[in-house]
């Protein structure tokens, strides 16, 4: 039986830092493996010990179950005991995770691009090195999905495909009859309902 799949479990805020290192006269004479604290444990430590909130809480933003949430807080409690008692390095890296970051659009290449550090401003695009760049809601394509599949669609001859993420249907053309394609099921300037 093959294992289940793990959810990808949705990071706020990324740690500040990248781990610990102990110090004192007997740090040195144990060079023991670091423990590696996974960021969805730090996530949990985070939400619950730091932010004050409660399982249930902290599970519904993190997009996991309260009993999972819980699992693993626990796993984070017993590596940072580990980390303390044996005198280890806590790593904070790794895990099943997706950071909860504002999106970004370049009006040259086109690409989408999120930015994690919203302390520091964006400057060019990563791709194309473009100063043109513009916040993008995501929220505003994902509304209205539940009702019908995203699709592109031609007015002209009711063609339907797929919609391609990334590619704006407003710049395909069908197949055909060779009319601009528009979006269907969200609303929009360039789609239809």
């Amino acid at each position: 039986m093959s294992p289940r799949l793990k959810r990808l479990r949705k990071i706020l805020n990324p740690p500040v830092i990248k781990g610990f290192k102990p110090y004192g006269s007997d740090a040195n004479v144990q060079q023991a493996e670091p423990v590696n604290l996974l960021f969805e444990e730090y996530e949990a430590l985070r939400l619950s010990d730091y932010d004050r909130l409660n399982h249930h809480q902290a599970s519904v933003l993190m997009g996991v179950s309260r009993p999972t949430f819980t699992r693993i807080y626990a796993a984070a409690l017993q590596k940072i005991a580990i980390a303390f008692v044996e005198g280890r390095q806590i790593a904070i890296e790794g895990g099943k995770v997706y950071f909860d970051s504002d999106w970004h659009q370049c009006s040259d290449c086109r690409c989408y691009f999120n930015h994690p550090q919203k302390d520091i401003p964006i400057n060019k695009c990563p791709l194309c090195g473009s100063k043109q760049i513009q916040s993008y809601d995501l929220q505003d394509e994902t509304e209205g999905k539940g009702n019908c599949k995203d699709l592109c669609f031609c007015p002209q001859c009711n063609y339907k495909q797929n919609h391609q993420p990334g590619i704006p249907c407003n710049q395909q053309v069908c197949p055909k009859c060779g009319h601009t394609m528009k979006r269907k099921g969200t609303p929009g300037p360039d789609r239809i309902k």
